[in-house]
């Protein structure tokens, strides 16, 4: 048959889809589903073409096979089908029929997995139970590209109409009891499934097509306007029966990524034998897996390799989904969110202390160790970095194991390697990062701990190679790094103050600084100097142009504004960088002779303000610092070698009187997060979702951020 992708065409005159979205009224019990869920979509992921199955009970099978890009084409070709159904589905209920066989599949599957020999069952009934969880995974998947079509075309009442059609009661079928809106027991369901039947080989799929439909779900918030504690999709999740489960679904997708589990090697591998496929669940789930996963790859223009994306799939959308569950309703009065409360109160598996927790809540326990193993592994991307983010600003419990490890190099290598690459990086990733360091450098057993962490490797570091340097020393640099960026790039006047609030934080433990670190901190204020020196001429120009102008033109005016704006914000980050300067002098100059070499070496910088009324007095505390060691200096010689020099500073250290330095404040910075988190993270979510899902979204139909400002890269 054709190879090309016209062949997707033949789709829309699917028998058995165009009954499904007809004008007939099928019955839940009707043999049509059976013939209906007995498909299966082939992908070989080695190259980029798909085969669609669509095979009968009697092994009867047409298959095509089509070259394909992404997962737009499968969805543009199914639209009219979609369209036809979200019509005649408002007489028929076929789509809450096909939900209600789902349900009842479900139900059955969950009740097998809480017998005790639910393994040893799949060994002796392989065959009936595989057929059974294959055909309930493309239940689940029509399900899902339905829900898809109508979060993203309707509005959310529309949306509610769809799962809520009665069928007139068909011959020899009685209605089950009501167990409430059809939509929320899906979700219900789905949730159950997810924390109770356990991840094998052939429930891996059903697992991440369970994620999948959940995430489509509450992608509405994409494509409508609404605050979402006004989504009824959002409330069924946060208020309906499903929120008894918080605690178990929490758990269970913090454990799916813990695990990182391997996709099972049968859903990736080449399946050509089609009644191979109909005797074996994995080779029918693979079919459907990889038409769902593989088409979305394209999607990302950042692509992983396929060897990392087949392994953590659970992992990958288990982390996506609690973002989701954890960022949404958390400022809506009246509308609490038990996901979020999980997240930020569970506590540690392996800790044997009988305290009791401070207040009473609903909680669970985890191995700190291993969560912590795995954040580590897998800091690259942007949603490692949120939830990180989280666990440390929300979980103190969890801040507090973070900052006991010995091993703290291990997560804060990850970060560095993130804010070293920024150029590759999405502004929001870079900040998440910059204010888990932020975080981190609060406490003051972290800020000495680092610079007692040597690193000798560090491979992403290209500037120059250094040996002998600390994790704090190499922590200021690339901190550094990332002001010089954010001046010539991003010019963010909040990335700036975090990252000095970092600095700043950590200065009074500066210790045994390296030359190249000294070097840096020095050559920053130094460009600052430069700048401030380039601003100030730019505004005598401009009150020169100014005054030649008429009086009535504003634009010069406007011109002068901005640029003492400017030159505001730029003395408050230079005021900033002597702060550091001279926390570091003042709390640890005798451990930091390199430091004081380089402010010699560029003594002229500080000295044009000294008479400058926003920085005289800081500036007075390192001229103290810069007149004592040039005296000793003087007094030992004019033509001393950089070696002799630094001996000369280490003796000078051992007498110079620091109580001739003027007291400051100690340099002290909090993080706080801004009043309405929500409109930051929310937005960020879901750019992440589109990017890193590997599901397509019809982004002309995305209203809630603009794909130009989102997370386009990650790693």
């Amino acid at each position: 048959m054709g190879a090309n992708s016209s062949s997707f065409s033949e789709l829309a005159g699917n028998d058995y889809l165009r009954r499904f979205s007809g004008t007939e009224s099928i019955s839940p019990i009707d043999p049509f589903w059976n013939q209906f869920l007995s498909y299966t979509f082939l992908i070989p992921i080695n190259r980029r073409w798909l085969c669609l199955r669509v095979i009968h009970v009697t092994f009867m099978n047409l298959e095509n096979c089509i070259y394909i890009s992404d997962s737009k084409l499968l969805e543009e070709s199914t639209a009219a089908i979609c369209k036809n159904l979200a019509i005649n589905n408002c007489k028929t209920g076929n789509f809450s029929a096909l939900i209600k066989n789902f349900l009842v599949r479900c139900t059955e599957l969950k009740a097998s997995a809480q017998c005790e020999d639910f393994v040893e069952t799949i060994t002796f009934e392989s065959r009936q139970v595989n057929i059974f969880t294959w055909q309930t995974y493309n239940a689940l998947f029509v399900i899902r590209s339905v829900c898809k079509y109508l979060v993203e075309h309707l509005s959310e009442e529309l949306v509610i109409q769809q799962f809520d059609v009665q069928q007139s009661q068909a011959e020899g079928y009685t209605a089950p009891e009501d167990h409430g809106p059809l939509g929320e027991q899906l979700i219900t369901s789905l949730v159950e499934l997810l924390v109770d039947v356990p991840v094998l080989n052939f429930t891996y799929a059903l697992h991440l097509e369970a994620l999948n439909t959940l995430v489509v779900l509450t992608s509405i918030q994409m494509f409508q306007p609404s605050p979402t504690s006004k989504f009824v999709i959002f409330r069924y999740i946060m208020q309906g029966k499903c929120s008894i489960h918080a605690c178990l679904l929490v758990k269970t997708l913090l454990r799916n990524f813990m695990n990182q589990e391997k996709c099972p090697a049968e859903l990736y591998k080449n399946i050509t034998d089609s009644v191979g496929a109909i005797a074996s669940v994995t080779a029918s789930l693979a079919s459907s897996l990889w038409s769902v996963v593989t088409l979305g790859m394209s999607g990302s223009k950042e692509k992983k390799k396929e060897e990392e994306f087949n392994e953590t799939l659970l992992a990958n959308q288990s982390l996506l989904f609690l973002l989701v569950l954890a960022n949404h309703c958390t400022t809506a009065r009246g509308l609490q969110n038990p996901y979020r409360q999980a997240l930020i109160s569970f506590t540690n598996s392996q800790d044997q202390s009988s305290a009791s927790p401070s207040r009473v809540t609903a909680t669970f326990k985890i191995d700190y160790t291993q969560l912590y193993k795995v954040l580590c592994e897998t800091l690259r991307d942007d949603q490692t970095t949120l939830l990180l983010y989280l666990l440390i600003h929300q979980n103190s419990l969890m801040k507090a194991f973070i900052l006991s490890r010995t091993n703290i190099d291990q997560l804060v290598m990850p970060l560095l390697k993130i804010l070293y690459h920024a150029q590759d990086r999405n502004s929001h990733h870079i900040y998440m990062a910059l204010i888990i360091l932020l975080i981190l450098s609060e406490d003051d057993l972290f800020s000495k701990a680092v610079h007692d962490i040597a690193v000798t490797n560090v491979p992403w570091f290209k500037e120059r190679t250094v040996s002998e340097i600390s994790l704090g020393g190499l922590l200021i640099v690339v901190v550094i790094r990332t002001i010089q960026y954010n001046m010539t790039r991003m010019r963010d006047k909040y990335l700036h103050t975090n990252c000095l609030a970092a600095l700043a934080n950590m200065s009074a433990q500066f210790n045994n600084l390296h030359p190249y670190v000294a070097q840096r901190i020095v050559s920053l204020f130094a460009l600052l100097c430069r700048k401030h020196s380039r601003m100030i001429d730019q505004l005598r120009e401009a009150a020169v142009t100014s005054g030649n102008r008429k009086t009535d033109d504003n634009s010069g005016q406007s011109t002068e504004q901005d640029l003492m704006q400017d030159l505001a914000v730029l003395e408050e980050v230079i005021r900033m960088v002597l702060e550091i300067i001279n926390s570091c002098l003042t709390n640890s100059l005798h451990h930091n002779p390199n430091l004081v070499y380089s402010l010699l070496y560029q003594k002229d910088h500080f000295y044009i303000f000294r008479t400058h009324p926003t920085f005289q007095d800081i500036i007075q505390n390192i001229d103290t610092v810069l007149s004592f060691f040039s005296t000793r200096l003087e007094q030992n010689g004019m033509n001393l070698s950089p070696a002799e020099v630094l001996q000369i500073i280490k003796q000078g250290a051992l007498t110079f009187r620091r109580d001739k330095l003027k007291k400051f404040p100690d340099l002290k910075f909090k993080y706080v997060e801004e009043e309405s988190p929500e409109e930051f993270f929310i937005p960020y979510i879901w750019s992440l979702v589109y990017h890193s899902s590997n599901m397509y979204f019809n982004a002309s139909k995305i209203i809630l951020f603009s794909l130009a400002s989102g997370p386009e890269q990650t790693s």
